[in-house]
Order: structure tokens, then C-alpha cells, then sequence
């Protein structure tokens, strides 16, 4: 395993272009420490810091920061396709393969890397998010600090189930730009089909359904926490229930179509005249 990781990361940091989206895709989750740390001035008769807004509080941040991470995983996306575009235009998976690389192993060393940038990934934004809470949460008992760090476990399935889709359509389509736009297609798809379900039989069975489409199924790992903001604001309001936890089926279900997105990618490659 660590053979081929190394053999993968080497291609990566000689390339420029790589280098510098994997820079900026571990960099950009950060800024949720400048978001933290924002003040807002209200034509000087008061100051509003987000940081003291209780947004911040233990174990409610671990949703917050891992939602907003979350949304900058396309630059590593970019990553991921041009690992397979790169192979194919410079000719240099036949070349590995001549140089006695299995396609298995060529899978698995890509696949390997997607594991460990989302590792990475996930421990610098779990590093980043102790550090706000430690600093602006009212919140300090060990209990309430640790409680919803699953949030940790789901971020990570989900970037790599979602990078796995992108080697998946870039192994199918062979071109950076494509396997992009397949993401763009897939999502239009995946609605399209659930507008049609909605009509067909009926909206809950559709939504049931939707959960195990692979894009929805990534997205409700981390559901959106501005409504259990909401909630945490105005508790009063029981009409505003909101289903934000972490749900093993999903972990379950994400998992299975990363399997399914590697599978696919070996035996594109295994019938695949190079």
C-alpha cells in the first residue's frame, strides 16, 4: 500500500498545476477561522463578533465547521480527474502498466491517495475546530466537547465517496473537464428522477428513495446547520424540527457506492484497450 501511494503522491508533486490545488483545497477549510473571528460594526453604535454568537459552542461547531469544509472539496475534485486526464494524455498509465503495474494496483494507488488526502483533510479540520471551540465555547466538560465528533467520521466518508464518484467518471470519460461536467449531469439527474418518483407515486416515497442516490446520499452525511441554528435559538418553536444527527445507514450507504464507484473504475480499466 505504501508503495503505491508513494509511487501516486510523486506523480502529484511534480506537477505544478497539483500542487497548487492541493494547497489551496487543505487551506481553503481554514477560513472558518477568519469567519470566526469576523466583527461587524454597526455605524459605531455596536459590535458584533460571529465568534460570541454561540455558533461556536461545543458540540454544535463540529456540524458547523465540517458542513463548511465540506463545500471546498471540488478543488481537490479537480485533483482527483486530473490524476486520470493526466494519465491518459501523457501516455503514462501504459507505461505503468508496461513497467510491470497491475491495473489493479494502478486503482488502488489512486484510490490510496483519496484516502489519504481525505485524512488529512479531516484531521486539520478537526485540529481547526477544537482550537474555535476551545477559544470562544461556553461549553468546556469533556462530554459536550467529544459529543458529536462523529461529525469528523462523516465529513471524511464523505470526501471520499464523492472523490471516488470523480475517479470513477474520469476513468469513464478519460478527460479533466468532462468528468467535471458529468458531476453537473448526475446532479440534474438525480433531481430530475426524484421530481418524476414525486409525481408518479408521492413526495415521501420519493425522498426515501433519494436518500440512496449517490450525490443526496454524500449531502445528507452533513446536512446544512442553519436550521438547527435556528433551533438552538428559538427552542420554543417545536414546528421547527430538524433531523441534522449522523445516521449510520448513510455512512453505510456512501460507503457501498464508494466500493461500487472502485469497482467500476477497475473494470472500465481492465476491459479498457489502452
Amino acid at each position: 500500500m505504501l508503495r503505491l501511494l508513494n509511487l501516486e503522491l510523486q506523480k502529484l508533486l511534480l506537477n505544478r498545476a497539483s500542487k497548487v490545488l492541493i494547497f489551496i483545497s487543505f487551506i481553503l477549510p481554514f477560513t472558518v477561522l477568519i469567519l470566526s473571528s469576523i466583527k461587524i460594526n454597526f455605524f459605531g453604535l455596536f459590535t458584533l463578533e460571529l465568534g460570541e454568537l454561540g455558533i461556536f459552542n461545543f458540540p454544535i461547531i463540529w456540524h458547523i465547521t465540517t458542513f463548511f469544509a465540506s463545500q471546498f472539496k471540488f478543488f481537490f475534485a479537480i485533483v482527483v480527474v486530473s490524476m486520470i486526464g493526466n494519465e491518459y494524455s501523457n501516455k503514462t498509465i501504459k507505461q505503468n502498466l508496461i513497467d510491470g503495474l497491475s491495473k489493479k494496483e494502478f486503482i488502488l494507488s489512486k484510490f490510496y491517495t483519496i484516502v489519504f488526502f481525505s485524512l488529512i483533510a479531516t484531521i486539520l479540520i478537526g485540529v481547526a475546530t477544537l482550537c474555535i471551540g476551545l477559544y470562544y465555547s461556553s461549553y468546556n466538560e469533556l462530554s459536550i466537547i467529544f459529543r458529536e465528533t462523529n461529525f469528523l467520521l462523516a465529513y471524511f466518508v464523505k470526501l471520499v465517496g464523492f472523490f471516488s464518484l470523480c475517479l470513477f467518471l474520469a476513468m469513464l470519460v478519460k478527460r479533466s473537464a468532462f468528468a467535471l461536467g458529468g458531476l453537473f449531469v448526475l446532479f440534474i439527474v438525480e433531481w430530475v428522477v426524484f421530481g418524476i418518483l414525486t409525481w408518479q407515486i408521492n413526495a415521501e416515497i420519493a425522498e426515501k428513495i433519494q436518500r440512496f442516490f449517490p450525490l443526496k446520499s454524500m449531502y445528507n452525511l452533513i446536512k446544512q446547520p442553519f436550521q438547527r441554528v435556528m433551533m438552538t435559538k428559538f427552542p420554543e418553536k417545536s414546528e421547527m424540527f430538524y433531523d441534522y444527527a449522523v445516521h449510520s445507514s448513510d455512512i453505510i450507504i456512501v460507503v457501498a457506492w464508494t466500493a461500487i464507484f472502485i469497482f467500476l473504475s477497475f473494470k472500465l480499466l481492465e476491459k479498457r484497450d489502452l
